[in-house]
């Protein structure tokens, strides 16, 4: 523990003696702590020098410890001291890393190879932390473990704007539409498409996405390329449907019971086989809950209760 502090481990273990002792000679120590004597010795020269403990007067040599906390707050505060400045220089070092990413030239520069599953979701996590302004993510299986690995990591989508587009696959995974939602409760703003693969932008400044099918991911920086998949995300965005209309405030009481999500997957064009397996219900159920939300609304067919909910803003 102290070597946080820069003390050793052998010199904490006879100063924290000598805080028990009050005070002690180098062949009660030795005994105390089995160590050889010439060690005591040494370790307590090494303890006056730095100031953890004070000779006392009178043969044989007897040493007492300084208070701790007298020894801790000013080795604590050197070493918070030393840190804020490398946590300065680090700054400095990364605006000089940045400075020289924008002058990259060669297209070899442009594009890293980021190998492994570990390294992958480093670098994603570190997208995530980087965020300034706004996170655009391509969604589709199949997944690194059980959940989207692109996934919102930490990242407040309240100051960050995070957008969406779920492949059609993925929203009818079983269970993955209330994990949608809780994101969407929180602030994403979710579409449902064709998306081609998978992407994560961050500010238009980076982007990751596989390499095929390996353990793999490329990440590009600011080039043409770079450009081409920020066209292609809103590309794709504009075409896209809306799960829900995340702007229209407090949710309708007549969307109750699941009925938000299911409007957002009849809008996204799921049938009702597909519908029946994203909720884990029979058909008969889905087409028990659509014949309620058309009567709620006073709709005689499908086209006419989609019309409808655009009207009341359901998506």
């Amino acid at each position: 523990m102290w070597e946080a502090v820069g003390i050793g481990e052998q010199d904490a273990q006879v100063y924290e003696a000598l805080v028990r002792c009050r005070h002690a000679d180098a062949s009660t120590l030795a005994a105390e702590l089995a160590l050889s004597r010439n060690q005591i010795v040494r370790t307590l020269a090494v303890l006056a020098r730095q100031g953890l403990a004070t000779r006392l007067p009178g043969r044989p040599a007897r040493f007492a410890a300084v208070a701790p906390d007298q020894v801790a707050a000013p080795l604590i505060a050197g070493r918070e001291y030393e840190l804020l400045q490398l946590r300065k220089h680090v700054q400095d070092l990364s605006e000089t890393h940045r400075r020289a990413v924008a002058t990259w030239q060669h297209p070899a520069d442009l594009v890293e190879v980021i190998e492994g599953q570990a390294n992958v979701r480093k670098a994603i996590t570190l997208l995530h932390q980087e965020a300034q302004e706004q996170v655009c993510l391509f969604d589709r299986p199949p997944y690194i473990g059980e959940d989207s690995e692109y996934e919102a990591q930490g990242l407040d989508v309240r100051k960050i704007e995070f957008r969406v587009v779920y492949d059609r696959s993925a929203i009818a995974l079983p269970g993955r539409i209330e994990e949608i939602w809780k994101s969407v409760r929180r602030g994403e703003r979710a579409r449902v498409g064709e998306v081609p693969m998978k992407m994560l932008l961050c500010d238009g400044r980076k982007a990751l996405i596989p390499a095929g099918d390996a353990d793999a991911s490329y990440l590009i920086h600011a080039s043409a390329l770079l450009d081409a998949m920020c066209a292609l995300f809103e590309a794709v965005w504009a075409k896209s449907i809306l799960l829900t209309n995340v702007d229209a405030g407090e949710p309708d009481p007549a969307l109750d019971g699941g009925g938000e999500e299911l409007m957002g997957l009849l809008a996204a064009g799921h049938t009702d086989d597909s519908i029946a397996r994203t909720f884990g219900w029979n058909v008969r159920t889905v087409r028990r809950h659509v014949h309620r939300l058309s009567e709620l609304v006073g709709a005689r067919t499908r086209f006419q209760l989609g019309m409808e909910a655009v009207r009341r803003k359901w998506i």
